[in-house]
């Protein structure tokens, strides 16, 4: 059976964007970068929101961005072998391969995509995830946390739940940013 990992950057206040939708202070320094690939290389799937798909289907669309550097081809080339399931009401298309629109999240279809599931699933974007925490399928937590505090924004973890978490392993970056592992207690 895959796990569902839940990879996220955050501030140090929880927030995966700031009050205006930002997250532009979530820029990877190029060893938190390398580190994010090799930690997704492995993933068999990606499940998404609308707006975070969208923000990452650029790897595959935008063949100038691959071309810039040999850690981003990598990524780019990781990123577009891997299925995607985009969770939106309101995407009409989609514009990388290997993509599926699904209407809205169902807990089963997610457990049964889990259970056939040939490597380990990340899911991303906060209420998608919050959705999975909910109905108990998030295995790990992949938090890369970024020394910044953008006060009120969107929260990384669901408001109403109560999530319970083991700590595996860190790792701290020169640029300030901690990497936690952790696993979901059941």
């Amino acid at each position: 059976m895959a796990n569902v990992n839940y990879v996220a950057n955050v501030s140090v206040d929880g927030r995966i964007e700031d009050a205006h939708g930002s997250f532009d202070w979530t820029e990877p320094s190029d060893d938190v970068f390398a580190f994010i690939t090799d930690l997704v290389r492995p993933y068999g799937a990606y499940l998404y929101g609308r707006r975070l798909y969208e923000t990452m289907a650029v790897w595959e669309t935008e063949p100038t961005l691959a071309a810039m550097s040999e850690p981003y081809a990598d990524f780019a080339n990781v990123w577009s072998s891997a299925d995607k399931f985009v969770y939106s009401t309101t995407l009409a298309t989609v514009t990388t391969e290997r993509t599926r629109v699904e209407r809205h999240f169902d807990a089963d279809e997610a457990r049964a995509l889990k259970s056939s599931g040939a490597g380990d699933m990340m899911i991303g974007g906060a209420n998608l995830a919050a959705q999975a925490f909910a109905a108990g399928l998030v295995d790990e937590c992949h938090l890369f946390v970024h020394p910044v505090v953008v006060g009120d924004g969107k929260p990384a973890f669901p408001r109403d739940g109560h999530v319970r978490l083991s700590l595996q392993d860190e790792h701290r970056f020169a640029n300030g940013v901690v990497y936690l592992h952790y696993t979901v207690d059941h």
